[in-house]
């Protein structure tokens, strides 16, 4: 090795800021509680995020929305 004993992963330059944050949390539990039928596409748009954030979120907190499916292409 290069004489390094640590495995946590510093900040570099050029790397992706966390956007779960509890305010972001608290903006995502807010927008489910107004709207218990929102999609998780919905809910990214909305907060201008990713759908994978807006998913690890309603997932890791367990919030109860109902399903909603569409086919038609994110606008």
């Amino acid at each position: 090795m290069n004489g390094v004993s640590s495995v946590t992963d510093y900040p570099r330059p050029g790397q992706a800021n966390p956007v779960v944050t509890p305010e972001v949390i608290a903006a995502v539990e807010a927008s489910v509680k107004e709207n218990r039928c929102v999609t998780v596409n919905e809910i990214a748009t909305h907060l201008h995020m990713s759908h994978g954030s807006a998913h690890h979120i309603v997932h890791d907190k367990k919030l109860k929305i109902f399903l909603r499916f569409s086919f038609d292409s994110p606008s």
